[in-house]
């Protein structure tokens, strides 16, 4: 059975640093994997994705702050977020693509709140 599994939200002022963590169960993290977010009364938007063959690619909105990641041996990914922003406010998922049967599997979020 696949799980996805987000952690590290919470409540940061602006300026400030979260790291999430996206722990896959029962596929393998070598594929395409990314983060994407929900925020409040707006749709869900890709924030960084991360390629099998670990390319990263991000929104214009988090470049220069946002950080993604991956460790394959412990089949967790990362999203380092720095200088965080009243409006990365969101609830945060991640997803891990299975191409055996061309499903991504995603996780069911995270809150992150940048408010002082």
């Amino acid at each position: 059975q696949v799980q996805v599994v987000e952690s590290g939200g919470g409540l940061v002022q602006p300026g400030g640093s979260l790291r999430l963590a996206c722990t896959v169960y029962g596929i393998p993290t070598m594929n395409a994997m990314g983060w994407h977010r929900r925020a409040p009364g707006k749709e869900r938007d890709m924030v960084a994705t991360i390629s099998g063959s670990g390319r990263p690619d991000y929104a214009e909105s988090v470049k220069g702050r946002f950080t993604i990641s991956r460790d394959n041996a412990k089949n967790i990914m990362y999203l380092q977020m720095n200088n965080l922003k009243p409006e990365d406010t969101a609830v945060y998922y991640c997803y891990c693509f299975n191409p055996h049967d061309s499903t991504a599997y995603w996780g069911q979020g995270t809150q992150v709140i940048v408010s002082s």
